[in-house]
């Protein structure tokens, strides 16, 4: 017995001393532990270059929204020379004139539409990339709730196995016993510490693979909370369609302005000169009015306009391609849903029975009724049940997860 109480001290201690630095960094870390999933997310996104760039980007759209809405279609462009020693006479000839860049047929209309596209197509990015950054959370955070709760299993199941150890030993001395049974008690602590030192393993990278994601120590053995299951009345655009969808809006609105914009702007030009003569002669004042229209824009616009109906119609099948891989998943989510539903439910049955044979075998191995064979295998079972039992509610918890996933809502 006290080779185990040495093995299990030293295992302790080590276990201890690997914590340490993962405790120093939740003291000095940059956020504070994420309790819930919903913290743990929100920590990450934080951190994310889309939500950093966010307002950069949407300020840059509603400059082109402001630009679309312009009188005119390029600012106005201000024009001077001076000209002098006209015919010889010695005369100066100045001129000074503005230059207005007009609008072509339905240009400014279908600019302000594109405008507010790209516009909409902004924050529908940020809300996709949202729900990207939620799926890859979201696996973190339950595969460490995995390890979390298979540790528990296995440290309880090193405890049962101490505490049968003990009293083997205890009917060995009094002659109940033959050595060998001892041996086999020995043997099942010893392959309970394995395993707790194996599933602690396990615990620590996907601790490391969440602390990555959120910049932050994630709360220690934290409640693994379901989130809410979804209504169906409840359930808002998938981000993800909508994001595909609002590229194939600003494709097509791109499209449709470049159908009309066939060559460069038109130009206005209006402006004043004034002549002077030379030798007393009196100066001469005009006025400039000017047209400047550009001839048609060649192959070169009918390549542009090509490309971008092909880009419309990618885009929009891409579009189309998205909506019917959401719905998809989202049904197969439901479906997964159900079924751990399913297992959960008999997961706790046959928890329930395994303790309480255990607590049957239990009695008659301490009244000397069963064999220690028997008692290893009946405790064994009730083991796994308990370790199955937890294993089933983390994954129907999950399940919910994937089907909030699946329908494009964040975590809660």
């Amino acid at each position: 017995m006290f080779a185990f109480k040495s093995t299990t001290a030293a295992w302790l201690l080590a276990a201890g001393a690997a914590c340490m630095p993962q405790l120093a960094f939740a003291q000095t870390g940059a956020g504070g532990p994420a309790a819930t999933l919903r913290e743990a997310f929100e920590a990450a996104w934080e951190r994310q270059p889309e939500a950093r760039a966010g307002a950069a980007r949407r300020q840059a759209a509603e400059a082109g929204r402001s630009a679309a809405r312009r009188l005119t279609a390029e600012p106005a462009a201000l024009e001077a020379q001076a000209k002098t020693g006209r015919s010889g006479s010695g005369g100066r000839e100045y001129e000074a004139a503005i230059a207005f860049s007009l609008w072509l047929p339905g240009e400014r209309t279908r600019s302000a539409r594109l405008a507010d596209a790209q516009l909409e197509e902004v924050d529908l990015r940020v809300r996709a990339a949202q729900l990207k950054l939620a799926g890859t959370v979201r696996d973190a955070w339950w595969a460490l709730k995995r390890t979390e709760v298979e540790l528990a299993a296995a440290r309880e199941r090193l405890a049962s196995a101490q505490q049968l150890a003990a009293d083997v030993s205890r009917r060995a001395r009094a002659g109940d016993l033959a050595r060998a049974d001892q041996h086999q008690a020995e043997s099942a602590v010893a392959h309970a510490e394995a395993t707790v030192a194996e599933v602690g393993s396990a615990r620590a990278a996907a601790e490391g693979a969440l602390r990555a994601l959120v910049l932050a120590e994630p709360a220690r053995d934290a409640p693994a909370v379901s989130e809410p299951v979804p209504l169906p009345s409840n359930v808002p655009d998938h981000p993800a369609v909508a994001e595909a969808r609002g590229r194939a809006l600003v494709a097509r609105r791109t499209m449709e302005l470049s159908s009309v914009q066939r060559g460069a702007n038109p130009e206005l030009t209006i402006g004043a000169s004034r002549e002077t003569g030379g030798s007393g002669e009196p100066s001469v004042r005009s006025l400039i009015v000017g047209i400047r229209v550009p001839f048609g824009g060649g192959p070169r616009q009918d390549a542009r306009v090509a490309t971008a109906q092909a880009d419309a119609l990618e885009a929009e099948a891409a579009a189309e391609i998205e909506q019917n891989r959401v719905a998809t998943e989202a049904e197969s989510a439901r479906l997964r849903l159900q079924a751990s539903q399913v297992q959960l439910q008999a997961a706790e049955r046959r928890a329930r029975l395994a303790a309480e044979t255990r607590g049957f075998y239990d009695k008659s191995f301490r009244l000397g009724e069963s064999d220690l064979p028997t008692r290893l295998r009946v405790e064994l079972e009730a083991a796994e049940a308990q370790r199955t039992l937890v294993k089933s509610r983390i994954e129907a918890a999950a399940a919910v997860s994937q089907l909030r996933q699946a329908l494009g809502l964040l975590p809660e």
